[in-house]
């Protein structure tokens, strides 16, 4: 697993102010995180919907893989991956004050994610693979060069993030050609971990100081040696989950990490962050840790089913991240104030409910699943639907202040 890593919600490093710029070119390709935070978005919108008609039966769609790794794979590589990207071209650009990728570069980049989407369902399978594993490369050497460039060595360890992403999907593609024996869904369950962890170190960085920050007098102090401890304890129950280690050492590690999150939570008082939906929508999708961790130990033994599990961290709290910080991030680079709106609201609460339906009500009632899955499924398409029509014309146009970006 990789060491902890600079906040990736937090995109003020204290960098010397870029120099002016000149207004040129299309809006859309100004900054990175608006063509990937839209392109995601549309992604989340309309792939989840096609995949539970796939997997119940309501249509066929021909592909070289099997419609679950599809599933996975752009869930993971598509959806997660892309907004990190996007995220990264952007925060990079503040911590050091030096340019990513805009214009044509930017362009070229959003398109290669794109083709990949594409050819995942129309190509022959060599070139979906091919397209997809060019992007994370060609990001991590853009971003180590400006880096290095900037002198920013403290960022330096974000491209192993990149760098692993991208040796998980190596592993994914030469799984499904057969090339190597290792099962496919290995790969996807590594890619789920490394990006849980990766929250797991982000969340404890900006959470409780996001929290602080809009609540006068209060104190949230967790100790250092509780942080290493629950790091250590989420590696390895990951580690030992995605190896398929003896059950009952994935049970023990996963009971643990399940009461530490848990309390990590309660160390930060969510219930004050009740009144401010951009913060308790980061509240919110924390708690799904902890579930995840529950469910993924009484799936060792028998009492449900893994997939349960793998949603609560996928759906609950990645999906509860992204769409908070893809709102949250969004307003602040396009020169708007931290406030959402009602319909931003109600994505946030979308994709929370979509988790509970998608999680919580097969785990309660196993014969209610098809209807729990459709209904996740229009929710989950619903939230990004409501994100799209919001931010389409923001991340399109210059931003309200004039500035570059």
């Amino acid at each position: 697993m990789p060491q902890p890593l600079p906040p990736l919600m937090s995109i003020s490093d204290k960098a010397q102010p870029a120099a002016a710029i000149p207004l040129k070119g299309w809006p859309l390709l100004r900054l990175g995180f608006r063509p990937f935070y839209l392109g995601t978005a549309l992604l989340a919108c309309l792939s989840v919907p096609l995949w539970v008609a796939i997997f119940l039966g309501r249509m066929q769609m021909p592909l070289d893989m099997p419609p679950l790794l599809w599933h996975g794979h752009e869930m993971l590589f598509g959806f997660a991956a892309g907004v990190v990207v996007g995220f990264l071209l952007t925060a990079v650009k503040a911590w050091t004050g030096l340019e990513t990728a805009r214009g044509p570069l930017l362009g070229t980049l959003a398109l290669l994610w794109l083709a990949a989407r594409v050819a995942a369902l129309v190509a022959p399978y060599p070139v979906f693979a091919a397209l997809d594993m060019a992007l994370l490369p060609a990001v991590a050497a853009i971003l180590l060069r400006v880096l290095i460039k900037a002198g920013n060595k403290r960022n330096i360890p974000l491209i192993s993030l990149l760098v692993l992403m991208a040796v998980a999907n190596l592993v994914f593609h030469l799984a499904v050609l057969g090339a190597i024996t290792v099962p496919a869904m290995s790969a996807l369950y590594a890619e789920l971990a490394l990006i849980v962890m990766v929250v797991c170190v982000m969340t404890g960085r900006v959470v409780p100081m996001f929290t602080k920050n809009v609540t006068p007098g209060l104190a949230i102090n967790v100790p250092r040696k509780f942080e290493l401890t629950l790091l250590a304890v989420t590696a390895a129950a990951l580690a030992l989950w995605v190896l398929s280690a003896p059950a009952p050492m994935v049970l023990l590690a996963s009971l643990a990490a399940a009461v530490l999150h848990a309390v990590r939570l309660w160390m930060w008082h969510p219930a004050v962050t009740l009144k401010r939906p951009i913060l308790w929508i980061l509240h919110a999708s924390y708690a799904w840790l902890p579930i995840g961790f529950a469910l993924l130990a009484l799936a060792q033994l028998g009492w449900v089913a893994q997939s349960l599990a793998v949603h609560a961290f996928a759906v609950g709290v990645i999906g509860g991240l992204i769409i908070g910080m893809v709102t949250r991030t969004a307003r602040g680079h396009t020169g708007r104030p931290l406030q959402p709106s009602r319909g931003e609201v109600v994505a946030y609460s979308l994709v929370m409910l979509a988790a509970v339906l998608r999680v919580l009500v097969p785990a309660v009632q196993s014969h209610w699943y098809p209807y729990a899955l459709e209904g996740a499924a229009c929710l989950w398409g619903i939230a990004f639907a409501i994100y799209l029509f919001i931010y389409t014309p923001w991340l399109t146009r210059t931003r309200l202040d004039g500035k570059d970006g």
